[in-house]
């Protein structure tokens, strides 16, 4: 089992910047990638920026350029750094992860923490 809890969501105005921090407990070592993904009110689910084991980064292209996600291995943590913020960043952002099983994947979610961009 894995255990995600995150930190740093706020109340910001559009132009400035927040950090969000994830971090992993329990059985880590089985992690393939970890991310962020966001739902805002009446929209899916979806990923805005991910981190494979291997470092390997991938971003939503609505948050390229201006989101940078990172990992500390020692302290087992991910983090979002988000500059140039836009109200249409406002979401619950969730922290994922996963880990791959024989024929199949297993995925694990933080509770989400409230990211309100106003205007």
């Amino acid at each position: 089992q894995v255990q995600l809890v995150e930190s740093g969501g706020g109340l910001v105005q559009a132009g400035g910047s927040l950090r969000l921090s994830c971090a992993a407990s329990g059985s880590i070592f089985s992690i393939n990638a970890m991310g962020w993904y966001r739902q805002a009110p009446g929209k899916q689910r979806e990923l805005v920026a991910s981190i494979t084991s291997g470092n390997i980064t991938n971003y939503a292209d609505s948050v390229k350029g201006r989101f940078t996600i990172s990992r500390d291995n020692a302290k087992n943590t991910v983090n979002l750094q988000m500059n140039s913020l836009k109200p249409e960043d406002t979401a619950v952002y969730y922290c994922h992860a996963f880990r791959r099983t024989p024929g199949s994947r297993v995925d694990y979610w933080g509770q989400g923490t409230q990211v309100t961009v106003s205007s």
